[in-house]
C-alpha cells in the first residue's frame, strides 16, 4: 500500500510540474508617460492593463504577465525609439503597447518590423501609423475617424462656416485636414485653420481670431490634459458661446478633467469613440473591474484603450499558446470581434485598426451632480476614414 501511495504521489508530482511548465511568463512591455504634463495617462494606461488581467483571475490564457513598464515623457521620438529597443533587446518582451504621442509611435516602427514584435497603439491618433510596420495593431482611435461624424453633424445644424482650431502637430494636422474634407464635401467652408503650439498655455488669443471671424461653430482638437482646460476656459471667457459659435471637440472634454470645467462645461458638444457614463452591460463590468483594481483610477478613453489592447494581446497569447511568434499573433488578431465597453468594435485587417462607434456626446449632469459626457447620438461602425476612403 505504501509503494502505491508512493507512486501515486510521485504521478501527481509529476502531472504538477508539467502544468508549471506548462505556464509561462510572457513580457509585456509599455511606454507610457509617467513623468511631466501628460503623466496621468501613464496612470491610466497602467489602471486599465492590470485591471484587465485581475478581470482574467491574474493570468491571461493560462500564462503569466509581466509588465514592464517605460516613461517616454511627452513628445520625443528619438528617446521612445530607444526605449523600444532596451524593451526588445535588453528585456525581451513578446509584446509593446502603449504610446500617447503620433511621432513617438513612428519612431519605433523600424524596432518592432526587424524584431517582429507585436504593437498595440493604446492611443496615438495619427491615421498613417498603422502603416509604418505590419506589426502595429490601434485600439483607441483616429482623429479622421471622429472628425468625420463632427463634420457631418455640422453640416447638419445647416452650418456654412466654421473655424477649425488644432493643436499643431501630426494628429492635428489630421483632424483639420478631415473635417476640412469632410465639410467642404457637404457644401460648407472653414473660412481659417488656426493651428497652435502644442506647448501653448496662453488661448486667449486664438479665441479672439476665432470669435472675430464670423463662423458659427469652432472644431477644436487639443492633446488631453492640461491644454483642454486653457482652450475651453478660453472659449468662455472670450464670449464665444454667448457670440453664438458652437464648440465642437473630440476628447476635450475628457473625464478625467472634466469636474474641473464646472458648470460652464455644460452643452459643450463633442464627438468621440466613449463615454464614461455609457450605459451597457459591458462597461458596467469595465468600471467595476477597474474600481475593484484602482479606487482612484479615472474611468476614461485612456482606460479603455489599454483595456481592449491587453484585450487583444490576451487573444495573441492564446493564439500562440504563450510562444513569441509575430506573424502568428498578427494573423489571429486581425480577425477580431467582440463587444468592448465602447461598444461593438472589430479589428480592420486591412488598416489594423479599430472599427467602432463615434457617439455625439453633451455634457450634461448626472447622478449626484457630477458631469458627464451624455451619448445623444450614435454614428455607427465607423473605419479609419483616414485609410479607408
Amino acid at each position: 500500500m505504501g509503494k502505491k501511495m508512493n507512486w501515486l504521489g510521485a504521478a501527481l508530482l509529476a502531472v504538477g510540474m508539467v502544468g508549471a511548465a506548462q505556464a509561462q511568463t510572457v513580457k509585456v512591455g509599455i511606454i507610457a508617460p509617467f513623468s511631466g504634463p501628460f503623466a496621468h495617462y501613464g496612470t491610466l494606461f497602467r489602471a486599465g492593463a492590470e485591471a484587465y488581467v485581475a478581470s482574467q483571475g491574474g493570468k491571461i490564457a493560462g500564462q503569466n504577465i509581466e509588465f514592464v513598464w517605460r516613461d517616454e515623457g511627452g513628445p520625443n521620438p528619438a528617446n521612445t525609439r530607444t526605449l523600444a529597443q532596451e524593451l526588445v533587446v535588453k528585456d525581451k518582451v513578446d509584446y509593446i503597447g502603449g504610446i500617447v504621442f503620433s511621432p513617438n509611435a513612428s519612431a519605433v516602427a523600424p524596432v518592432i518590423q526587424e524584431s517582429k514584435t507585436p504593437m498595440v497603439i493604446f492611443n496615438a491618433a495619427t491615421s498613417d501609423i498603422t502603416t509604418k510596420s505590419d506589426y502595429y495593431i490601434r485600439t483607441s482611435y483616429t482623429l479622421w475617424q471622429v472628425t468625420v461624424p463632427a463634420a457631418q453633424h455640422a453640416a447638419k445644424k445647416g452650418y456654412k462656416r466654421v473655424v477649425t482650431a488644432v493643436s499643431d502637430y501630426a494628429p492635428g494636422i489630421d483632424a483639420e485636414t478631415a473635417f476640412k474634407a469632410e465639410f467642404s464635401k457637404l457644401g460648407g467652408q472653414v473660412t481659417e485653420s488656426i493651428r497652435m503650439p502644442v506647448r501653448t498655455t496662453d488661448f486667449a488669443p486664438f479665441a479672439q481670431r476665432i470669435k472675430a471671424s464670423g463662423a458659427q461653430a469652432v472644431y477644436v482638437f487639443l492633446p488631453g490634459g492640461p491644454p483642454n482646460l486653457g482652450f475651453v476656459k478660453a472659449y468662455q471667457e472670450n464670449g464665444l458661446r454667448q457670440a453664438g459659435i458652437e464648440f465642437l471637440g473630440t476628447a476635450e472634454t475628457d473625464e478625467f478633467d472634466l469636474q474641473k470645467f464646472g458648470d460652464s462645461a455644460l452643452g459643450l458638444t463633442t464627438l468621440f469613440h466613449y463615454s464614461g457614463a455609457r450605459d451597457s452591460a459591458a462597461n458596467k463590468a469595465f468600471v467595476a473591474a477597474v474600481n475593484k483594481q484602482n479606487k482612484e483610477a479615472v474611468i476614461n478613453y485612456a482606460t479603455v484603450g489599454a483595456w481592449d489592447g491587453m484585450y487583444v494581446i490576451h487573444k495573441m497569447i492564446e493564439a500562440t499558446g504563450g510562444k513569441r511568434d509575430g506573424d502568428k499573433a498578427m494573423a489571429a488578431a486581425k480577425t477580431l470581434k467582440w463587444e468592448s465597453p465602447r461598444g461593438p468594435v472589430a479589428i480592420d485587417p486591412n488598416t489594423r485598426h479599430i472599427t467602432q462607434n463615434v457617439y455625439l456626446r453633451v455634457v450634461e449632469k448626472g447622478a449626484g451632480g457630477l458631469l458627464i459626457n451624455k451619448e445623444v447620438q450614435t454614428f455607427p461602425a465607423q473605419v479609419d476614414h483616414g485609410l479607408v476612403k
